[in-house]
This record gives C-alpha cells, sequence and structure tokens, in this order.
C-alpha cells in the first residue's frame, strides 16, 4: 500500500525525503531542511494548487490544478500534468513528459521528451526534447534543440535552433542555427546564418547573414541580408537579396533586387521585374518585364517583355525581345528574335530577325531578315544572306563580310 503525506491547506511544511506520495492542498508551502536544499518524493506530488516550493523538488510525478512555483530546481522522473492553471520554476527542469494547460516559465535549462503547454511555454535557459507543441507562444532564451516544434501562434528563439520540423501558424523568429523543415503560415525571420532544407511560408521570409537550404516557397516577400544558396525557389511576390545568390531555378510572380550576382544551373522566370549589381546567369531566363544587369549570360534562352539594360551584353543561344521591348547592350546570341516596334542596339547572331518596325543600331549575323517598316542607324553585316522587308531605313548599305567582327578566327 502506497504510504501518502498530506499537508493541510495554506499550511507550511519543512521536508527532507518523503517515502510514498505528497499530497498538498490549497496554497500550501514546502520548505528544505536547508536553505536551498532539495525535498525528495519517492513517489507523486499532488498539488490542490496555488502552492509554493521554497526548494528544489524531485518526484515520480507531479499533478497539479491551478498553479505550482518552484522556486529551484524540478525533476521528475516520468509526468508533469498541470490543469487548469500554470507552473512556474525557478531553476533546471527535466521530465519525461510534460503537459500544462496555461502557462510554463522555466527560468534555466529546459530538457524533456515531450512537452504540451495549452497557453505559453518561456525558458530563459537551454531547451531539449524530442517533441514541443505550444497552442500560444513559445519564447526560448538560449538554444532549442528539438525533433519537432509546433506552435499555434508565436515561437521567438533568440539563440541557435537545431529542430528537425518547425511548425508556426503565426510568426516565427530564430537566431540562426539548422532547421530542416520550416512550415509558418505568417511570417518567418532568421536574425543570423540558417542552414535548412525546406521554408514553406505563407506571407513574409527575412534572413540576416549568409544561409543555405534546398526548396523555398513564400507567398509574399523573401528578403535575405547576405549569400544565399538554395535548390529551388519560388515566391509570389518580391525577393530582395543583399549578397550573391547561387541555386538551380527560381520562379518569382513580381520583381527581384539583387545586390550581387545571381548564378541557376536551372530555370529564371520572374513575372516582373529583376535587377542585379553583377551577373545574372541560368540555364533559362524568362521576364515579363525589365531584366537589368551588369551583365546577362544563358546556357539556352533569354526572352524578356520588356527592357534590358546591360553593362557587359546579354549571351544565349536564343534571344527573344517581346513586343515594344527595348535592349541597351550588345545582344549575342545563335538566333535573336527583336519583336515588333522594339528598340535594341547592336545585336550579333547565326539568325537575326527584326520584326515590323523594329530599331536597331547595328545588326551583325549570318542570315538577317528585316521586315518591314525597320529602321537600322547604323550598319548591317552579314556572311550568308540578307532579307530586306517593304520601306526598311537603312542609314549605310548592307555589306556582305567574310567574317563578323565579334567572331573569333
Amino acid at each position: 500500500m502506497t504510504v501518502k503525506t498530506s499537508v493541510p491547506s495554506r499550511s507550511t511544511i519543512t521536508l527532507d525525503i518523503v517515502d510514498g506520495d505528497l499530497e498538498l492542498g490549497k496554497h500550501a508551502i514546502v520548505k528544505g531542511l536547508q536553505s536551498q536544499a532539495r525535498v525528495r518524493v519517492n513517489g507523486t506530488v499532488y498539488c490542490e494548487g496555488g502552492n509554493s516550493f521554497e526548494c528544489s523538488l524531485s518526484a515520480e510525478n507531479l499533478e497539479a490544478e491551478n498553479t505550482v512555483t518552484i522556486h529551484g530546481d524540478l525533476e521528475i522522473a516520468n509526468t508533469i500534468e498541470v490543469q487548469d492553471g500554470g507552473l512556474e520554476v525557478h531553476g533546471n527542469v527535466h521530465a519525461k513528459e510534460v503537459d500544462v494547460d496555461r502557462a510554463l516559465f522555466v527560468s534555466k535549462d529546459f530538457t524533456v521528451d515531450d512537452v504540451e503547454v495549452g497557453g505559453s511555454l518561456r525558458v530563459e535557459g537551454n531547451v531539449k526534447a524530442e517533441s514541443i507543441e505550444v497552442g500560444g507562444t513559445f519564447e526560448a532564451k538560449a538554444e532549442v534543440t528539438a525533433e519537432n516544434v509546433e506552435v499555434g501562434g508565436t515561437l521567438t528563439i533568440r539563440s541557435n535552433a537545431h529542430i528537425n520540423e518547425l511548425e508556426v501558424g503565426g510568426t516565427a523568429t530564430v537566431a540562426g542555427g539548422k532547421i530542416l523543415d520550416i512550415d509558418v503560415g505568417g511570417t518567418f525571420e532568421s536574425t543570423a546564418p540558417l542552414e535548412f532544407k525546406d521554408i514553406d511560408v505563407g506571407g513574409t521570409v527575412r534572413l540576416i547573414g549568409n544561409s543555405k537550404g534546398e526548396d523555398i516557397d513564400v507567398g509574399g516577400t523573401f528578403k535575405a541580408e547576405g549569400d544565399l544558396g538554395f535548390e529551388k525557389i519560388e515566391v509570389g511576390g518580391t525577393v530582395d537579396i543583399a549578397g550573391t545568390v547561387q541555386g538551380c531555378e527560381m520562379e518569382v510572380g513580381g520583381k527581384i533586387d539583387i545586390n550581387g550576382s545571381l548564378r541557376l544551373s536551372g530555370t529564371l522566370e520572374v513575372g516582373g521585374k529583376i535587377s542585379a549589381s553583377g551577373e545574372i546567369a541560368a540555364k533559362d531566363i524568362e521576364v515579363g518585364g525589365t531584366l537589368r544587369a551588369r551583365k546577362v549570360d544563358a546556357e539556352e534562352r533569354v526572352e524578356v517583355g520588356g527592357t534590358i539594360t546591360t553593362g557587359e551584353g546579354t549571351t544565349a543561344r536564343f534571344v527573344e525581345i517581346g513586343r515594344r521591348g527595348e535592349v541597351v547592350g550588345l545582344i549575342k546570341a545563335e538566333e535573336a528574335v527583336i519583336g515588333k516596334d522594339a528598340r535594341v542596339e547592336s545585336v550579333y547572331g547565326k539568325e537575326v530577325l527584326l520584326r515590323t518596325g523594329a530599331i536597331a543600331d547595328n545588326v551583325y549575323g549570318e542570315n538577317v531578315t528585316i521586315e518591314s517598316n525597320c529602321r537600322i542607324n547604323g550598319e548591317i553585316q552579314y556572311t550568308n544572306r540578307l532579307s530586306l522587308g517593304e520601306d526598311v531605313s537603312l542609314a549605310k548599305t548592307p555589306q556582305k563580310v567574310d567574317r563578323l567582327p565579334l567572331q573569333t578566327k
């Protein structure tokens, strides 16, 4: 038969070791034999609520109603369960399972297998856990190491995080580290370099410091203040990166601003505008609006609906400029198509086509086709064939040459 020690409500008792269970009435207080002593209970501690331990406590289990305060460390071999209240621990906490209805506060380190808090969880020391589930807010001032973290409202980790799966309904802020899978409904921010596998955020992402991962999927805006490496990024709104970007595929519905270079092994697709202070390089580039960079280099295709502005030119196997588009800088391609009423500077290619009403400064090609009502302000040089439509305005007589100016010997 289990021995039970009972403490009346609103009384104070001094204990050392309790054989069996300990039952506390409402607002009962427990003290240790000496200051900062540990009371050991070889069974379960039952608290009716409003209880305070002016000492450290160790037990098999802790079960409570309403709020319990521990002024010391709390070490529970199995389970902590608090119903209709909270738990406040001014020390370290060790347990297997923790279930608190309202709020849990730990002033030092928190080590647990599984924790579930209905309201808020706040830890000022390190956190180590298998699973963390919080209905409201979770705030940690030191490092957090966990397999799974799920927060319904707001997450704040002010030091490195090492988490396999992170799911937050509202806003999440971390201070760098390594988080494999990130799923946030609202806003996600890392204030230090972050390593990740997948980021899936409904609203806004902000990364500070050099970060590296695999897949990024953002419904709103994405901002990185540092270098960024990834496999695939898909953003519904805008992208702003202050650093060098290196990855595979990039698809953005709005605009992209990069204070550095962008290098992709796959496709770049932008619905609006893209601007980079350095080079933009990819296998295929498709831009609905305008493209601005020091240099544009595509392995296969460049298709731009609006404007291209470069200092060192655009190079690709195939380049197409949309209707009424404008290009500042050289175009060099195997095949170049200049849309109706578009305007370009110098264009070079094996096959060059200027559609009706296009304007070019200079045209160099093996086979050149210029449709009606085009205007050439400079020269035309070709090595094989030239076809001119009606009412083409020429500043100079076209020249058939053995070698084009940009061809190497």
